[in-house]
């Protein structure tokens, strides 16, 4: 990525929460990086079968890329202004998870991009219904679901040894993932007010975001269980 993004306020129209576009450039850019990723690892596929899988699950991000940018410019908010402030902690997580090899690399698009996918549908319940039902379909892992787990339970039954090594991938996953989600819970106000309401309301309640935090541990704990990995 070359393009730079104004780091001013994003606009939003009058009657969106701030949180809500927010939310979706959050999301718009942890697409655009995901594909970025199953691309190349596409690319370490151990036969051609394989490689036209992940190839597939590529092309899943961009089409869901293109539908929350779409959904921002209804909400009159452009798309690279909506990302730009969630370049570097997106882009950090990427950089310190680099798989090494195929099965790593598929462990991180079900495991770490899915604890992303899951932050995201969690923050979507305060959202208005269309920005909602929107985060559901993008968020859906389905995709990843038909291909991933039964791909690694199988390399781990014919090697065993696998499985340790990737229990702890997972674990490192989960743990750079999970301090760069809360990074943008806390970095971003208008985010943070959208998950415990407006500070000075009545409603507002901070618990609720450390209640949403260990929501996404028991998800991750059920995803490497998906895997035959040990959380």
């Amino acid at each position: 990525m070359t393009d730079t993004w104004d780091p001013a306020e994003t606009p939003a129209t009058p009657d969106v929460s701030p949180g809500v576009v927010d939310l979706l450039g959050m999301l718009a850019y942890g697409e655009l990086r995901a594909f970025e990723r199953l691309a190349e690892d596409a690319g370490k596929a151990p036969d051609l079968a394989a490689e036209l899988a992940v190839v597939r699950l590529a092309a899943t991000q961009v089409d869901d890329y293109r539908r929350i940018e779409a959904r921002l410019a209804e909400l009159g908010s452009d798309a690279m202004a909506a990302m730009g402030p969630f370049r570097d902690a997106i882009d950090g997580y990427h950089d310190h998870t680099v798989p090494r090899t195929w099965l790593e690399g598929l462990v991180k698009a079900y495991v770490g991009d899915g604890l992303a996918a899951d932050f995201a549908a969690e923050v979507a319940q305060f959202c208005d219904e269309d920005t909602r039902t929107l985060v559901e379909a993008v968020t859906d892992d389905e995709a990843l679901t038909g291909f991933i787990p039964p791909t690694v339970k199988a390399a781990i039954e014919a090697d065993p040894t696998v499985g340790g090594r990737l229990a702890l991938w997972g674990r490192r996953l989960v743990g750079e993932a999970m301090s760069q989600a809360q990074r943008v819970a806390t970095d971003r106000a208008d985010l943070t007010d959208l998950i415990a309401g407006t500070p000075g309301d009545p409603n507002h309640d901070l618990a609720a975001i450390s209640a949403m935090f260990s929501r996404l541990v028991l998800q991750h704990s059920r995803r490497m269980a998906a895997l035959g990995l040990s959380a």
